[in-house]
C-alpha cells in the first residue's frame, strides 16, 4: 500500500492494505474457500499486501463499492500490483470486477458462479500463461451474458518480483493493456480477431437441420474402373530369397559353439540339486569366434527378391461424380444483434476468486480510476520504487553468480565473444548475439564451461576470418564509417508475441 490521497475526485475504489483487510474485506463463506488470508509485508520491503498463505486451496475474498462504477462512460482504469514471491507454476493471481449481482446475495457467498464484468489478470498452468482480460457481455436479443476473451493476451512476467497490471478502457472502444507502464497489448471491443468469441454475433449460422443428403459423394478420387492387373504380375512372389551366389568365408569354424560355459564360473556353495535343480554355469561368448569370421553351422543369407512385387491394386484416378465437401446451408442468425460499443454492466464490487498450487501471492495497491494520470502517479509512487529496490537486488545476486561462475579463460572468452558481437558484420543480429552471451554468462559454472569449451573452437577460426573480412573492409572504403563498430542502443522487447493456446479453462 503507502499513497497519499491528493487525487482522490478521480479515485473511484483505491486499496492499499496498509490497514489489515478485516474490517472492509469479506472472506468467503463457500465451504470450497479454504485458503488463509494475510496481512503480509511484501518480501524485503516495509509495504503490507494481501497475501495468499496456503499451497493448493481455493481463494474468496470481496469488497463492495461505496456506488457501482459506470463502464460505458469515459475512461476507466483498472489497477493492481501483483506479486508471485514463490514464482507461479499452476494457478491464477487476477481480479474479478464483479456487476451487480441478485437481489439477495451477500458477500459472504462470493464465489465461482458470482457474476462479473470483467475479469484482469495473471493466470498459469499447463499450457495456459496469459495475463487475462475476459469480459461479461449481455446478447442484447437473448438477455445471455457471454464470456469474450482478449485473444492473445500478454504473457506473465516469469520472474518473483512486483509487477503493476493495468486495462485502461477508452470510449472509442479500445482498450490497452500495460504491465508495469507499458503498454503490452492494445484491441478494439469490437474487432472479431481482439475478442474470442466476437462481441456481435455472426449474422448468418449453418443450420443445425440441414443434412448431408445420402446419394452425396463426397469421395475425391476412386481405384480406376478399367484398369487391370498384368498379366507377369505374381502378387505371391516372396520378399526375399536365398542368395545362392553367397560362399562360406574362409577361416569360419563349423565345429565350434557361438557361446561356451564360463570356466571360471563355480558352482555356489549353498547349491542344493534336490532343490535347485541341477547347477549349470552361465554361457559368455566363445573366445575363439572372435578372431573368426563367424562360428557354428553356417547359412546362405537372404537377399532382397527382384521379383517381389506384393499386392496389385488399382491406380487412383479423379472420381467422375465427385461434388465437393458438403457444407449445411446458412440460415439467419436468432441471436445476432446491431452494436456500436460495448454495453457493459457496472462494477459493484472487486473479488479475487481464484484456485492455486502455489502460496505466496500477494496483491496490493488496488485500484478503480477514471483517469490514466491517476493511475501513473500511483504506478510511480507505490510500485516503482519497491521494483528498483528488487531489480537490483536481482542484479547483484546475477554478478555474484557470474563471478563465481567466471573464472580465467572462461572472462576471457567471453570478452572475445563480446568483441564480435559488436563487428558491423553483424549488422541486425547484434543484439540478438549479446542476448545469448549474457544469458551463456547468468548459466552455472558447469554450463558456461560447455559453451566456453565450444566458444574456443568456434572463436578462433571465426576470429580469423572476421578479422580478415574487417580489414579488406576498412582497405576497400575510401573513408571508413566511424560508428561501424558501435553497439546499437536499440533494446530486444522480452515479449515477442509468440503464439498462444486459447484457455479451455473459463474459471478460477
Amino acid at each position: 500500500g503507502g499513497w497519499g490521497h491528493g487525487s482522490a475526485i478521480d479515485q473511484v475504489f483505491y486499496e492499499s492494505f496498509d490497514e489489515s483487510f478485516e474490517e472492509s474485506w469479506t472472506v468467503s463463506e463457500k465451504e470450497d474457500y479454504l485458503g488463509v488470508w494475510n496481512h503480509s509485508k511484501s518480501l524485503g520491503h516495509d509495504d503490507y499486501g494481501l497475501l495468499i498463505s496456503e499451497q493448493a486451496r481455493k481463494y474468496a475474498i470481496v469488497k463492495e463499492l461505496n456506488k457501482p462504477m459506470d463502464l460505458n462512460d469515459g475512461t476507466v482504469v483498472l489497477q493492481f500490483e501483483n506479486r508471485l514471491q514463490n514464482g507461479l507454476e499452476c494457478g491464477g493471481a487476477y481480479l474479478k470486477y464483479l456487476r451487480p449481482q441478485e437481489a439477495g446475495w451477500t458477500p459472504k457467498a462470493f464465489d465461482n458462479k458470482s457474476p462479473y464484468s470483467i475479469m484482469f489478470g495473471p493466470d498459469r498452468c499447463g499450457g495456459t500463461n496469459k495475463v487475462h482480460f475476459i469480459i461479461n457481455h449481455k446478447n442484447t436479443k437473448t438477455g445471455k451474458y457471454v464470456e469474450h476473451h482478449l485473444v492473445s493476451p500478454p504473457l506473465v512476467p516469469s520472474d518473483k518480483m512486483t509487477h503493476v497490471y493495468t486495462a485502461i478502457l477508452k470510449p472509442d472502444n479500445e482498450v490497452s493493456i500495460l504491465i508495469d507502464g507499458v503498454e503490452r497489448k492494445k484491441a478494439s471491443f469490437m474487432s472479431a480477431e481482439d475478442f474470442s468469441p466476437s462481441l456481435i454475433p455472426p449474422k448468418t449460422i449453418p443450420d443445425p437441420d440441414d443434412k448431408k443428403p445420402e446419394d452425396w459423394d463426397d469421395v475425391k478420387t476412386i481405384p480406376d474402373p478399367n484398369a487391370k492387373k498384368p498379366d507377369d504380375w505374381d502378387e505371391n512372389a516372396p520378399m526375399e530369397i536365398l542368395d545362392e551366389e553367397a560362399e562360406k568365408p574362409e577361416g569360419w569354424l563349423d565345429d565350434e559353439p557361438e557361446e561356451i560355459d564360463d570356466p571360471e564360473a563355480v558352482k555356489p556353495e549353498d547349491w542344493d540339486d534336490e532343490e535347485d535343480g541341477e547347477w549349470e554355469a552361465p554361457k559368455i561368448d566363445n573366445p575363439k569366434c572372435e578372431a573368426a569370421p563367424g562360428c557354428g553351422e553356417w547359412k546362405r543369407p537372404m537377399k532382397r527378391n527382384s521379383e517381389y512385387k506384393g499386392k496389385w491394386y488399382a491406380p487412383l484416378i479423379d472420381n467422375p461424380n465427385y461434388m465437393g465437401i458438403w457444407k449445411p446451408r446458412e440460415i439467419a442468425n436468432e441471436e445476432y444483434f446491431e452494436l456500436d460499443k460495448p454495453n457493459l454492466e457496472p462494477v459493484a464490487a472487486v473479488g479475487i476468486e481464484i484456485w492455486t498450487m502455489q502460496d505466496g501471492i500477494l496483491f496490493d495497491n488496488i485500484l478503480i480510476a477514471s483517469d490514466e494520470k491517476t493511475a501513473a502517479s500511483i504506478r510511480d509512487a507505490t510500485w516503482r520504487p519497491k521494483y528498483l529496490v528488487e531489480k537490483a537486488h536481482q542484479r547483484e545476486l546475477e554478478q555474484a553468480a557470474s563471478i563465481d561462475g567466471l573464472t580465467g579463460i572462461q572472462k576471457s572468452v567471453f570478452d572475445v565473444l563480446y568483441k564480435i558481437a559488436e563487428l558491423p558484420i553483424l549488422g541486425d543480429h547484434k543484439m540478438k548475439v549479446v542476448e545469448l552471451i549474457e544469458e551463456a554468462e547468468k548459466k552455472p559454472t558447469i554450463i558456461v564451461g560447455i559453451i566456453v569449451s565450444l566458444a574456443v573452437v568456434i572463436v578462433s577460426p571465426l576470429l580469423k576470418i572476421l578479422l580478415a573480412i574487417k580489414k579488406k573492409q576498412v582497405k576497400g572504403n575510401v573513408a571508413p564509417k566511424k560508428d561501424a563498430g558501435k553497439p546499437s542502443t536499440t533494446e530486444v522487447g522480452d515479449d515477442a508475441g509468440a503464439p498462444r493456446k486459447k484457455n479451455t479453462r473459463r474459471d478460477g
